[in-house]
């Protein structure tokens, strides 16, 4: 059954660490094993960040991994309108 939580990690994470395996690797098409290491990766930090920002109180790591992914995206989009000259 499918999350409504519009703060899914899954989404986020599905989204960034595919890109986030090209920029490592330099690579115009996505390879496997870096994309998913990339997103392990991702979700890991997340899930630490999210028990340790606030310590007494875990946040969703679901709420953490949005907010890194959906910058990364944020600035991978401003990044590319910037490179082609539209900004």
């Amino acid at each position: 059954m499918g999350s409504s939580n519009p703060a899914d990690h899954r989404s986020a994470r599905s989204l960034a660490a595919p890109q986030i395996g090209r920029l490592l690797t330099g690579a115009a098409s996505v390879a496997l094993v870096p994309a998913a290491l990339s997103g392990a990766v991702l979700l890991l930090a997340a899930d630490l960040t999210a028990q340790l920002l606030l310590a007494p109180v875990a946040l969703p790591v679901g709420v953490v991994t949005t907010v890194i992914g959906g910058c990364y995206l944020i600035g991978l989009l401003v990044r590319r309108t910037w490179r082609n000259g539209r900004g």
